[in-house]
């Protein structure tokens, strides 16, 4: 590399770093700190609360029965729709993924209203069977594993669809040929080459419980997870003891994380075939019944959250009390959000706070990106941890940690005094969406040939507009994707606002929360339909900007 290059690549990396290291590393490490400012007073708190320890078992339940759930769900389901044709499997195959567009706490609302112990589904039971009660009450693990089956499985279908995709099904005839039976097949050829796939939605699935929040919060039912009790322990002025939570959480994270890339690699198998996705067409008449009408039973139940979401929000607010179906119907929810400042404020600190958030992340991230993939340079390595840093903790951690570092103006420890205002929110964005728009950025650059950027700089091309015409579009695809990732996580984050929010730059999902207190499910709903709006309206409009720039 020539020394400008070099020189370059340092002038770069240098403000990434120093950003890199007071948003992610530092918090992190303040936390840590503070869980021993009282020497080891902390951990034996810790370790002698029986609600604490409840806490970190619970939570690592719910996390394993998680994965176990959504392996149980999204395999099967992959499998069906991959390598199977029948009526219905194209519309199935259209909604599979619709749990995947309900914001965290949007989900957890739906499933309140449609399997809630007051919710729809119950009471017509109830009222069906003449039972004197609720048929179940949708709270604890049960209730917690079945909300996270729900919305988590996307993420094991998904995965293992498109390791189904790269299949070669010749191999899975090649040991029919043999003489291997369905099991055999699917034991010794099709899962060891689908091990990567399932390991990446298992990691994926068990991250994603570990820090969930919405669900343990809304239908705990008086259990405890880490997540809930970091906030408890915050609220009762225990900062300490929450932050001795906080790393047990964090630690408990990295530790599945090893634990499932040592399982990855433990089994790694790769196949020289180019894959192919036949499909094998169901013809018998019963079968092919069975499967229309298996299919319809499940985008029924897909569909459910999201057509209950918009049914309550034209419901008029505090007369849906004890009916199966709210009895009145009104436009004046959507009315009141669209007219009244006060409502109106959440949605525009949403918008604006995810904008602000998504434009720091493209820069930073595409910087960083750059580094790590086409530059050489000493702290390559380290600037990788710093920008995966942030999905290995879980957002109650990331929250916290923030909201222990910036909450004093010190520059001789170089802190700033964000919590309390508008600032605090967007930093918290920012640091949950780097890794997000980091890998997706990355994984556009390996694409490109390291050749072409010297062969422009070789015919006289300037950095600069080497970068704009050589780098730039190369990088489109992942900055487009990423930037779509970190805008929709944003718009909808939760954590983040549960633990750092100010009645000022409050955002649609405390306001939700703050609505469904008040008991005014319609208004609750609507800012939940503004929202899945709003998801959807990225998603179209970040697709429409890449086919034009296609």
């Amino acid at each position: 590399m020539k020394q400008g290059d070099t020189r370059r690549s340092l002038l770069l990396a240098i403000p990434v770093f120093a950003l890199l290291v007071w948003t992610v590393a530092y918090p992190n490490v303040a936390v840590i700190a503070g869980s021993f400012e009282n020497g080891l007073g902390h951990w034996r708190e810790f370790i002698a609360s029986p609600a604490d320890r409840e806490a970190l078992s619970t939570s690592i339940i719910i996390s394993l029965a998680s994965v176990v759930a959504s392996l149980a769900i999204g395999v099967p389901l992959a499998f069906l729709l991959s390598r199977f044709d029948f009526p219905g499997r194209r519309i199935l195959r259209a909604v599979a993924t619709l749990p995947a567009a309900l914001p965290p706490l949007v989900g957890v609302i739906a499933f309140l209203f449609l399997y809630g112990e007051s919710g729809v589904v119950t009471r017509a039971i109830q009222r069906l069977f003449n039972m004197p009660e609720a048929p179940w009450r949708l709270t604890g693990v049960p209730a917690i594993i079945f909300v996270h089956a729900y919305t988590m499985y996307v993420y094991v279908y998904l995965f293992v669809s498109a390791g189904l995709e790269r299949f070669d099904t010749t191999l899975d005839e090649a040991a029919s040929g043999l003489g291997a039976s369905g099991w055999q097949r699917l034991r010794y050829v099709t899962l060891p080459l689908l091990t990567p796939a399932l390991a990446g939605s298992m990691l994926l699935v068990f991250m994603t419980s570990l820090g969930s929040f919405s669900a343990p919060y809304v239908f705990g039912g008086g259990i405890r997870v880490l997540a809930t009790q970091i906030v408890s322990s915050k609220l009762n002025g225990s900062l300490g003891l929450a932050y001795v939570e906080t790393t047990v959480l964090a630690l408990s994270a990295v530790a599945g994380l090893a634990l499932f890339r040592w399982l990855e690699r433990k089994r790694k198998y790769t196949s020289s075939g180019k894959g192919s996705a036949t499909r094998r067409v169901i013809r018998s008449r019963r079968a092919q019944i069975a499967a229309a009408v298996l299919a319809t039973i499940t985008v029924i139940v897909l569909v459910l959250p999201h057509l209950m979401v918009i049914l309550v929000s034209f419901a008029v607010d505090g007369q849906w009390t004890t009916q199966v179906m709210p009895p009145a119907y009104t436009l004046d929810n959507y009315r009141r959000l669209f007219s009244e400042a006060e409502l109106w404020r959440p949605i525009m600190n949403s918008l604006s706070m995810a904008v602000i958030a998504t434009a720091a992340n493209l820069i930073v991230c595409f910087v960083a990106a750059y580094l790590i993939v086409l530059r050489k340079f000493s702290g390559r390595r380290t600037l990788e941890v710093l920008v995966a840093l942030p999905w290995a903790i879980p957002a109650t951690a990331i929250a916290l940690g923030l909201a222990a570092t910036f909450n004093r103006n010190d520059l001789l420890s170089a802190r700033v005094l964000l919590v309390g205002t508008f600032w605090i929110l967007p930093l918290a964005y920012f640091v949950r969406g780097i890794p997000l728009v980091s890998t997706a950025i990355e994984g556009s650059l390996r694409q490109l040939d390291p050749a072409l950027e010297d062969a422009a700089r070789g015919l006289g091309g300037s950095w600069w507009l080497t970068m704009r015409k050589v780098v730039l579009p190369a990088a489109r695809p992942g900055l487009v994707a990423g930037g779509l990732l970190a805008a929709v996580t944003a718009v909808g984050e939760f954590v983040a606002g549960v633990v750092l929010y100010t009645h000022a730059n409050r955002p649609i999902s405390m306001e939700i929360l703050a609505q469904l207190r008040a008991l005014a499910f319609g208004t609750a709903s609507a800012y939940s339909v503004l929202l899945i709006l709003l998801v959807l309206l990225m998603t179209l409009t970040a697709r429409s900007f890449e086919e034009r720039m296609a």
